[in-house]
């Protein structure tokens, strides 16, 4: 069964997902709003993260994966990444700062 974070959990967990930058467009993947979920799994102990990509045909998968697991390092002992394919990503779940971060890369958004 998959429960909710606590508060100061999901914050510590998000803030440590920043450091996953999608090899891509340059920009992390909360800020990119790629990150649906976040949860416990309390049968495997573990973290649920429910997340896509920007394209559901990224070659970049394990990049992603890779970069998660050393993001969550000491954070967490043991984690699980959910994709999700609906609802598909779009830019309307760019944060501002995102948006920002894309101009200062040169992208038009």
């Amino acid at each position: 069964m998959v429960t909710t974070l606590a508060p100061e959990k999901f914050d510590e967990i998000e803030e440590a997902l920043k450091d996953v930058v999608d090899p891509e467009l340059g920009v992390n993947i909360v800020d990119l709003g790629l990150i649906y979920d976040l949860g416990w799994d309390d049968e495997n102990d573990a973290l649920v993260i429910g997340m896509t990509l920007t394209s559901a045909g990224c070659p970049l998968t394990d990049v992603i994966e890779e970069q998660t697991a050393e993001a969550l390092d000491g954070h967490v002992e043991a984690f699980r990444i959910n994709w999700v394919w609906m609802p598909p990503w779009g830019p309307e779940r760019i944060t501002d700062d995102g948006r920002d971060m894309m101009r200062a890369l040169g992208f038009a958004i």
